[in-house]
């Protein structure tokens, strides 16, 4: 929690939108902190979680009837795939299956908003290549001598990281635009 009271107390007014690895308490924490934020659970750990345990044969098939769910046009759809997921795979694989209902509401958040949009909410993948870069440069150092060298190296690595990002965010002016419209009240520009 102190991180993000700590990103709080230096000005951070609002998120809009977190994206999480559903780590216990996470969610609560930042609903704690920031009340308005919406969280979406990383959809590509549930299927990783859900997958853990399935036997090599299954694989294949069960990937592909999950993918039905996550991959539906509509939380309603996402929701019709969910129980035919259900059917057919919850006798053998009732881990998996009570993993998805049990957090439902937070992996589907995503279906809340434009298929722009969606896109770059349901994955903390982004953040996780980003905290793979600074760990890059973090871990040969075996210490740090102090806090402010910890925050230098992970600057630096901050700073090298960025000149690689050259891809603009596909279809950035309408998604802005739909986050304007969305969070008209808290967005201002």
């Amino acid at each position: 929690m102190s991180v993000l009271t700590d990103i709080k107390a230096r000005g951070v007014e609002d998120l809009l939108i977190t994206a999480t690895d559903n780590l216990n308490g996470f969610t609560q924490t930042i609903r704690n902190v920031f009340p308005e934020s919406t969280t979406q659970i990383c959809v590509v750990h549930q299927i990783r979680n859900a997958s853990r345990y399935v036997v090599w044969k299954d694989k294949k098939e069960f990937s592909k009837d999950m993918k039905e769910i996550y991959n539906a046009p509509t939380k309603n759809a996402a929701e019709a795939a969910l129980n035919d997921f259900a059917k057919k795979w919850e006798s053998k694989y009732s881990y998996a299956v009570k993993s998805w209902r049990d957090n439902w509401d937070e992996l589907t958040v995503f279906y809340d908003f434009p298929v722009e949009i969606r896109k770059i909410i349901y994955t903390t993948n982004l953040i996780e290549n980003l905290n793979g870069k600074i760990r890059k440069y973090t871990k040969n150092k075996l210490s740090f001598p102090t806090d402010n060298a910890v925050m230098k190296s992970t600057f630096l690595a901050l700073r090298e990281s960025t000149k690689k990002w050259t891809m603009p965010i596909r279809n950035w002016g309408i998604i802005l635009n739909q986050f304007l419209t969305i969070f008209e009240e808290r967005v201002q520009l």
